[in-house]
């Protein structure tokens, strides 16, 4: 089998069916031989029956665990249920593009030697989706969508060289935008703690955070990559019960990321460029933490080590007049809209 969609997911009934909905029609469009897995992290909601119509018109591996595993355990959970060459790990709220099974077959057919692909996606709001008659029919996505990666150029590389704020800002954290091969995901599954795996608190360590970057990081380090600059999936925006923790996320935990690439041998220079610019947004991103502290992550954190260890950057000062400006570009943003809305409502 070539492929396997492997989808996590816990409580989200309402965003899956969207999710299965997409996947069956991109199916349909593609003589590619994939599965369907999901992994149900004991959901109390109508997981179980969205999954069950769903097997009516698409093959589903389905797997109800009797409690919640936590975060980090359920996906190594639904990736060993996968028996595909290659594994993509999207998430529950997320859809994909009626070409993307077909594109993703031939891409894996003409990269032989690539044993991990990024593959782009598009920006969506749940509000959007929301708004149209569910399940959600992707002939009604938006015509002009944000790309996730504004890189233009689809080529093949080494893995580190993915680990570019160019090509990805978030150093890969997205699970989304992976498909990877999955025996070396499988053989290296022990770089996740026991002390993680057992730790239901939301992203208290690195490795209940991001478990798929910690083995990407080894499994793929000294493999062929190949960056797929066509969006073959949308993310979903609002629909992330853990928002509040996102400037704890950003400026903690990808930070962390950079330093588990560097010790699996991303080099020394890339290194310094990819930290200065996660601390982009350090600053105003630490005054969230502490002004929302029983809900943000700053718990986790050692306030003053924390400081230190991020204060001999560049944009850990910058990010106060980066702030103001991103500020000041939305509120312009916002205000050309409601011109623009008046002004066709005054021509109707």
């Amino acid at each position: 089998m070539r492929l396997s969609i492997c989808i996590p997911t816990y409580n989200r009934a309402t965003h899956l069916i969207n999710c299965l909905q997409s996947i069956r029609v991109s199916r349909e469009a593609s003589s590619c031989d994939i599965e369907v897995c999901v992994s149900d992290n004991g959901s109390t909601d109508e997981t179980e029956r969205v999954v069950r119509i769903a097997q009516q018109s698409m093959p589903i591996k389905y797997r109800k665990n009797a409690s919640n595993l936590g975060i980090p355990r359920n996906f190594l959970s639904v990736v060993a249920m996968a028996e595909g060459d290659f594994v993509w790990l999207i998430g529950d709220d997320d859809l994909i593009m009626p070409c993307a099974i077909e594109r993703l077959c031939e891409l894996i057919d003409q990269h032989s030697t690539a044993e991990f692909f990024y593959v782009n996606s598009f920006h969506l709001t749940t509000e959007y989706v929301l708004s149209f008659p569910q399940p959600f029919d992707v002939v009604n996505l938006p015509v002009a969508m944000q790309p996730f990666s504004s890189w233009l150029t689809s080529d093949e590389l080494p893995f580190m060289d993915l680990v570019n704020p160019r090509r990805s800002f978030d150093f890969l954290g997205g699970m989304f935008l992976a498909v990877f091969k999955r025996e070396r995901w499988m053989a290296h599954t022990d770089a996740i703690s026991e002390v993680a795996l057992t730790d239901s608190r939301t992203f208290s360590t690195f490795d209940n955070t991001f478990p798929h970057v910690k083995i990407f990081a080894r499994a793929f380090a000294r493999s062929r990559a190949f960056f797929c600059a066509t969006p073959l999936s949308v993310c979903l925006t609002g629909a992330r019960e853990w928002a509040p923790m996102y400037p704890f996320v950003r400026s903690v935990r990808l930070v962390e990321a950079l330093h588990e690439y560097r010790v699996n041998g991303l080099p020394f220079l890339n290194y310094l460029k990819c930290r200065n610019f996660a601390l982009n947004t350090f600053i105003p991103d630490f005054v969230s933490m502490v002004l929302h502290r029983e809900r943000s992550g700053f718990a986790y954190i050692n306030p003053i080590k924390l400081i230190l260890s991020n204060c001999l950057y560049p944009n850990f000062y910058l990010s106060v007049p980066y702030y103001i400006v991103r500020k000041v570009k939305a509120s312009t943003q916002r205000a050309a809209q409601k011109i623009f809305a008046s002004d066709r409502t005054v021509a109707a």
